[in-house]
């Protein structure tokens, strides 16, 4: 109906959130929106990268190339990325790397001095901006785990050295995946399944337990006091129909019901460290409104350009 309104009001329910990982319902809205949130996060979210590295000397067993590569995709602490202005952008200075507002200077200096291997690790690299720095990872396998390791970067034997300097800058996943924030990012349409109690009574435990035991995963179980089959953990639904399969075969089709809701999503969040899940999430937020904002924009442009013609265009200086 003409002049009638789809607007929706998107409702987000946090169910777990750590540092790196964020589980939340997305609630009252499309997969479009879910999946422009999901790409949004994946590869329009900045972060800090090295971009640029100049070294000073290598003799180790790994050429440049290979070790400038290796430093690229060590994830840094990004919180202030999102602050920081992209080096294309920057009229403060010409790409030196000697600007605080849109790049950061690391320096590496190692040399192997005794007859046992020296690990070069992401720890070694010395940040001129305290905010801005490798992300630490603790192995606790075969080592204290109160020891921050760091990301191996190199191995050096005796009188092998490296010193180079690096410069990290702003950028986004869409350009290269060492600027990506995240580690994965899913969402799933939340499951709605429905068991038909009338034909559930007809059949017999065995029976019962092989449909149980049909699915892949620990959807249903069979209550120890009831004896009836029940939905134990929907979510662990993989929209396999292996259960549907099953009742066929049993032939008893319309034993279970399985639905996806197409309004409420289910989403995992698996961060890099370089920002935390959460706040991936609301950058990302930001982000999809500010191209909304653009497209909104454009329209009205549009309308402009409609209702005045070349008036409109001229006002705009076009």
């Amino acid at each position: 109906m003409e002049g009638a309104s789809y607007q929706r009001f998107p409702k987000i329910k946090i169910r777990e959130l750590k540092d790196d990982y964020a589980k939340f319902e997305l609630r009252d809205t499309d997969a479009s929106m879910a999946n422009a949130l999901r790409r949004v996060m994946i590869a329009e979210v900045p972060t800090i990268a090295i971009d640029l590295v100049e070294i000073e000397v290598n003799s180790s067993v790994l050429n440049d190339e290979f070790i400038a590569h290796r430093l690229g995709l060590i994830p840094l602490t990004s919180e202030r990325a999102m602050s920081m202005r992209f080096s294309r952008d920057c009229d403060a200075c010409d790409g030196d790397g000697q600007c605080e507002f849109c790049s950061v200077e690391f320096h590496l200096r190692a040399k192997c001095m005794s007859d046992q291997t020296l690990d070069v690790t992401s720890n070694d690299l010395y940040s001129s901006d305290h905010t801005v720095v490798p992300v630490n990872f603790t192995d606790s396998a075969g080592y204290d785990s109160s020891e921050q390791r760091g990301i191996i970067i190199v191995k050096l034997r005796r009188g092998q050295e490296l010193r180079l300097r690096a410069i990290a800058r702003k950028g986004i996943g869409k350009d290269h995946a060492k600027w990506s924030p995240a580690a994965t990012v899913t969402f799933m349409y939340e499951p709605e399944i429905h068991i038909n109690e009338d034909m559930m009574d007809t059949l017999t435990l065995e029976e019962k337990q092989s449909f149980v035991e049909s699915s892949p995963t620990r959807v249903f179980d069979i209550d120890p006091n009831t004896q009836q089959v029940v939905v134990v953990d929907p979510e662990a639904y993989t929209y396999d129909d292996e259960v549907l399969k099953k009742a066929e075969a049993m032939g008893k089709p319309g034993l279970v019901e399985i639905y996806a809701k197409e309004d409420s999503f289910i989403f995992t969040v698996e961060s890099t460290g370089a920002i935390k899940a959460s706040q991936m999430v609301l950058n990302a937020i930001d982000i999809l409104k500010q191209k909304l904002d653009a497209v909104r924009l454009s329209e009205d442009t549009v309308e402009a350009d409609d209702q005045f013609g070349e008036l409109g265009a001229h006002m705009r200086g076009g």
